[in-house]
């Protein structure tokens, strides 16, 4: 199963692409959200997981584009912070489709139950 992971800060970043590979998920890696709408177009994974808060276009930013485009896309949001609360952001992820919520620090064995609620045929190593 191949993922697109979207998230502005690299130790982050680093960490759920390491949960997610040993899990038996290709993951490719974005750090905003310009970079990742390009990523999508190119490879077309079956699951994004994004970031809300991030320079360039946002995580709402970019689900609206993804949605408008590909309305059938699957959708984690992640978010930390921010100016408001990261429940608010998330809020409003939902409004928007996200199949799933997240809030930093992110629950590794919840993300994972996640990824196999919706993509069960995903090898597990």
């Amino acid at each position: 199963m191949k993922i697109l992971l979207i998230e502005d800060v690299g130790q982050a970043r680093r960490l759920l692409k390491k949960w997610l590979e040993n899990f038996g998920c290709e993951v490719i890696e974005a750090s905003n959200g310009n970079e990742g709408l390009d990523l999508y177009y190119d490879h077309r994974p079956e699951l994004v997981i994004t970031d809300i808060i991030m320079p360039g276009k946002d995580g709402i930013q970019l689900m609206i584009e993804l949605r408008r485009d590909f309305p059938n896309v699957k959708i984690f949001t992640i978010s930390g912070a921010g100016v408001k609360d990261p429940g608010e952001y998330l809020s409003i992820a939902k409004d928007v489709r996200a199949l799933r919520t997240f809030v930093k620090p992110i629950d590794k064995e919840a993300l994972l139950d996640a990824v196999l609620e919706f993509f069960p045929e995903t090898k597990q190593n």
